[in-house]
């Protein structure tokens, strides 16, 4: 007999967790480059994280994805990168998409492929930096016998700078993943020197005429100015010295579906307790089983705390009784019932504390309509609402 009851224990428990077990294996969804097809033409999973996989020729070295949803900005997007191994030719390659997409939502997807930049390539994408950064540099000072005029602030000659080695790299991408991080402090120092140049020379001009001070002047403000762009040619080609990848192909999938997720009630089945009154060393409280549903407050995916939390209403099945022997039930179906929040734990074990809505017998009839404050533990129970699927 005891064998037999044992039996049924562990028959429970195996299928109280099995879903944990489940959740451990990873999808892996295929992409045909080709075709520029997913999953076959099937949804992809939602609220689960999954590998995405593809077959790409040996000269690529590096893919990313990009994904949002379609109905959001491409700035909400995430990206994940996939490099090949050093030194080896790679036939295929695999993303590990690790944000779950939502259920029953359109998402954007769009593969970046990246091959090694030829020498050409670069000798070509260093010289464009290097002659836009130059033309920025003189276009934007005006020797004059006032000195050296500067069109724009410190601050912003350094954000387009930066800007004008940014956008030139648009379609490289470095084999480390490492991003330009901007000019340094000395080429801050160097536009700060050059933007200060008049007043700096200014005592020189009190002892010599007005023609030689201003030819000398347009020499030392050219010079600055050369200084300056051979600076900002230094410090972006050291960054274009690495073997940059080149992008050579993008594939978009716009509008793609998930999988709709079925809906699940979470069912509660447990005990509390419900207190009456009372201190520490006179305790008046009653006990019953419960009985109810649970309204989840987010998606465990997305927000784990809220995902976890609920809202959750039932029934005490018993009545309970207090310390003065007086029978607690409730109004209406002749039970206590309960409204209060509930946290899972372990996935199928939520904490509950609330409120029980009770009724005692004053003169013979159920009036006295009270309310008390309960806490309890439950197993939870995922029960599937649908008409089909």
């Amino acid at each position: 007999m005891d064998f037999v009851r044992m039996k049924k224990i562990f028959y429970f428990i195996i299928i109280c967790f099995t879903p944990l077990f489940a959740q451990g294996q990873i999808k892996t969804v295929s992409y045909a480059t080709a075709k520029n097809q997913l999953n076959g033409g099937m949804p992809l999973p939602s609220e689960e994280i999954f590998y995405l996989e593809g077959t790409i020729p040996p000269s690529v070295r590096l893919v990313t994805l990009e994904v949002f949803r379609s109905k959001k900005s491409e700035r909400s997007a995430y990206t994940y990168r996939w490099k090949a191994p050093y030194l080896i030719d790679a036939s295929q390659f695999e993303l590990f998409v690790t944000n779950p997409l939502r259920s029953n939502e359109r998402y954007h997807m769009k593969f970046s492929f990246y091959e090694r930049a030829g020498s050409d390539d670069l000798q070509e994408l260093k010289a464009g930096i290097t002659k836009n950064l130059e033309a920025y540099i003189r276009a934007n000072y005006e020797v004059s016998r006032k000195g050296l005029q500067a069109l724009a602030s410190q601050r912003v000659m350094m954000t387009q700078l930066n800007e004008i080695v940014i956008q030139g790299l648009g379609n490289y991408a470095h084999p480390l993943d490492q991003e330009f991080q901007g000019f340094s402090d000395v080429v801050r120092q160097k536009i700060e020197q050059t933007n200060n140049l008049r007043l700096r020379n200014a005592k020189f001009n009190i002892l010599r005429n007005k023609e030689d001070a201003s030819r000398d002047e347009a020499i030392y403000a050219n010079q600055l100015i050369d200084e300056l762009i051979q600076l900002t040619t230094a410090e972006a080609e050291q960054y274009l010295r690495a073997n940059l990848l080149m992008l050579v192909d993008i594939r978009e999938i716009q509008s793609y579906p998930t999988e709709k997720r079925p809906f699940y009630l979470p069912v509660n089945v447990g005990y509390a307790g419900t207190y009456f009154g009372g201190d520490f060393n006179s305790l008046d409280y009653g006990t019953s089983p419960f009985v109810g549903v649970a309204f989840p407050l987010g998606r465990r995916t997305f927000t784990k705390f809220l995902g976890n939390a609920s809202i959750s209403t039932g029934v005490f099945t018993n009545t309970m009784r207090n310390s003065d022997g007086v029978s607690i039930s409730g109004p209406l179906i002749g039970r206590p019932t309960y409204v209060g929040l509930g946290y899972s734990m372990f996935r199928i074990l939520r904490f509950n504390a609330g409120i029980a809505l009770t009724s005692s017998e004053v003169n013979g009839s159920l009036e006295n309509v009270t309310i008390y404050p309960f806490v309890g533990f439950s197993m939870e129970f995922n029960i599937w609402l649908g008409l089909n699927r």
